[in-house]
């Protein structure tokens, strides 16, 4: 098979160098793929996807004109990390998150980081994802962030950076791990003797996170994984997590309140629950705390919650650390709470809220990408650069209306891997959410969900807005994959 003229253009092209040669770590995928016949890669491509469809590996679009159940689009070139980035990137990862779990109690607990002036007070109090009802409360273990997925990106000058980080329900995982099986079944020939570290304990790890989380004295706690239904955007991954995990999958009228603990309705009666895997938003979860009209919910969890009989992952109240104005303020946090430079650093970012920035901002809107604080799936973004005076207008008026719902950042060049389309390898942007669970012990996945923008020249990677996916290899060279755990005690032991 030819590659050529595979042209990687300006970006940093994470398969090939600027000369057109294969970069270290891809410089093995690089020959197998070039022993294919040709037409073969394609052949595998077409197979793969007629599998996702007779799968019925789906997402729901909201409000799409053709429907809402899409396939999952899956190219079958993957991203490849080598051993000692993914050292470096794992190291960041579990950073971010022991810091900004610490954050987020900090913040319903003490507010030492706000007496002591490293984040604005008036910041915290106006975020539409605070929640005052989770103030004094304490989570079992400790842990309010049981599962992450932490946005990475790659500028063309190789430096990698995160873009965001998702603490309140973060999909995506159930893809990474059907695109592996995929990548396996398809592409055996390439894959097999690469040395990519393996994925396939992820579910196992996650239930794991999860018990070990349970309530305090449950010797054999009960988990469930609690979905919004069937018409929820990310439905058929609710359903793969808990048949992975082999726990029940439940929805709020499942449940009930009964003699201060939670149960399940079962045809043998009421089940005591003891962890809920919940994947729905925190004002949907109980209408006697938060949102009354809430249908999707159990009447009185919260009460159950606050008195440590059932634990909720993630823990209500996180979103309070997702909130893209708070992000800029997370290397104050990990330097407050750990003594330590941020590992992995931030996209340089513009707060709205602050009089001199949104100066800048509106005088500079062709040259910024401009996002709302708290929405999420790529809605509501203005890409300064390629978007037209309009609605650079319209944008301007939106940031002075309510400026606090506003942050802007520089539009970085996203690096680019090779992607099969009409039929030849096209150079598309990529982004990486690795997926980070905490308990006892911090894990974190090798690789993540590659989202690719499938459209040429787009920057915009979520696949609710015309993205897709790609399977993510870590290679594992001797020894220098670093082990999978890392015990939190440990942790704040060395940091204390």
């Amino acid at each position: 098979m030819r590659l050529a003229p595979y042209q990687s253009g300006e970006s940093f092209d994470e398969m090939f160098a600027p000369d057109g040669q294969p970069r270290p770590s891809g410089e093995k995928f690089v020959e197998r793929l070039q022993t294919l016949s040709e037409g073969s890669l394609q052949q595998r491509q077409k197979t793969a996807d007629l599998s996702l469809q007779n799968m019925g590996i789906t997402f729901n679009v909201y409000g799409h004109e053709a429907g809402t159940e899409k396939v999952w689009p899956f190219d079958l070139l993957p991203r490849i990390i080598d051993a000692h980035e993914w050292k470096m990137i794992e190291s960041g990862l579990r950073q971010r998150i022991h810091a900004l779990n610490l954050f987020v109690d900090d913040i319903y607990n003490d507010g030492k980081i706000l007496k002591d002036g490293k984040v604005p007070e008036e910041l915290i109090l106006s975020s539409k994802t605070l929640r005052p009802q989770c103030k004094g409360f304490r989570p079992p273990q400790g842990v309010w962030c049981h599962i992450t997925g932490v946005d990475l990106i790659r500028d063309c000058d190789g430096q990698i950076y995160v873009l965001e980080d998702n603490l309140r329900c973060p999909s995506g995982v159930s893809y990474v791990l059907e695109n592996r099986e995929l990548m396996k079944r398809t592409f055996s020939h390439v894959f097999q003797g690469m040395s990519v570290a393996p994925i396939e304990d992820y579910s196992e790890q996650l239930l794991k996170t999860l018990l070990d989380c349970a309530p305090e004295g449950v010797s054999a706690p009960t988990a469930v994984v609690l979905t919004p239904g069937i018409y929820n955007s990310a439905y058929f991954e609710h359903t793969f997590l808990a048949q992975q995990m082999g726990v029940e999958l439940v929805q709020g009228s499942d449940l009930v309140v009964e003699n201060g603990y939670v149960h399940m309705k079962t045809t043998q009666g009421l089940r005591r629950v003891d962890v809920i895997y919940r994947r729905i938003d925190d004002d949907f979860i109980d209408p006697k705390c938060f949102r009354p009209d809430s249908t999707l919910g159990v009447d009185h969890l919260m009460d159950v919650c606050r008195a440590g009989r059932v634990t909720l992952a993630n823990a209500p109240g996180t979103g309070v650390a997702d909130d893209k104005a708070v992000y800029a303020y997370v290397p104050e946090i990990i330097k407050y709470y750990l003594g330590e430079e941020m590992i992995l650093p931030n996209v340089p970012t513009y707060l709205c809220s602050d009089e001199k920035q949104r100066k800048h901002v509106l005088g500079n809107l062709d040259k910024l990408v401009v996002k709302p604080t708290n929405e999420s799936g790529g809605y509501g973004i203005l890409i300064g650069p390629q978007a037209s005076q309009a609605e650079r207008d319209k944008c301007a008026d939106a940031i002075r209306a309510n400026p606090r719902e506003w942050i802007a950042q520089p539009m970085l060049n996203l690096s680019t891997v090779p992607t099969l389309i009409d039929d030849e390898l096209k150079p598309r942007h990529v982004d990486l959410r690795p997926f980070v669970l905490c308990g006892k012990e911090i894990y974190v996945m090798p690789g993540g969900l590659t989202r690719v923008a499938l459209r040429e020249g787009s920057m915009i990677v979520n696949s609710s807005q015309g993205g897709g996916s790609k399977d993510t290899w870590i290679l594992r060279n001797g020894s220098s994959i670093p082990e999978p755990h890392i015990s939190r005690a440990a942790e704040e032991n060395k940091n204390a």
